[in-house]
């Protein structure tokens, strides 16, 4: 006696595995594909030495160790940054860890309510290797 060719058990899981190895492959190049900051459009010039960037809005912006802006405080919020794109003076490396491309640079900018400090690199969505050093 022959056996009759109808979808079973096994047909059902296979389509299914094929199924979830289809999406996992997806997945896998989606991620394999996500952009870079490399391979962000870097920050612009603008006018009196202020640069462009796009950034997060309502990014928090930090105030400064002491009265002498050389460092960023991360543990004073001194304002927010809720325009898109804002301007910066300059970058800030080797300060306190941040994370992301450039894991220890901030930007000196002015926050929406006019207080000086800096924004963490890492909310900062254009490449910001074209600014100037702050000091030094």
């Amino acid at each position: 006696m022959r056996k009759e060719n109808r979808p079973g058990r096994g047909t059902k899981a296979r389509r299914a595995g094929a199924l979830l190895a289809a999406t996992a492959l997806t997945v896998g190049v989606a991620v394999a594909t996500a952009p870079s900051a490399a391979a962000a459009n870097p920050c612009w010039s603008g006018d009196a030495n202020k640069w462009w960037c796009n950034n997060v809005s309502g990014a928090p912006v930090y105030g400064t160790v002491g009265d002498n802006h050389l460092y960023p405080d991360p543990n004073i919020v001194v304002g927010y940054m809720y325009s898109n794109p804002s301007w910066f003076y300059c970058k800030e490396d080797n300060q306190d860890w941040v994370g992301g491309p450039h894991p220890t640079r901030w930007e000196m900018t002015v926050a929406d309510n006019g207080r000086l400090g800096f924004m963490k690199d890492t909310a900062i969505a254009s490449e910001t290797n074209p600014l100037p050093n702050c000091f030094g």
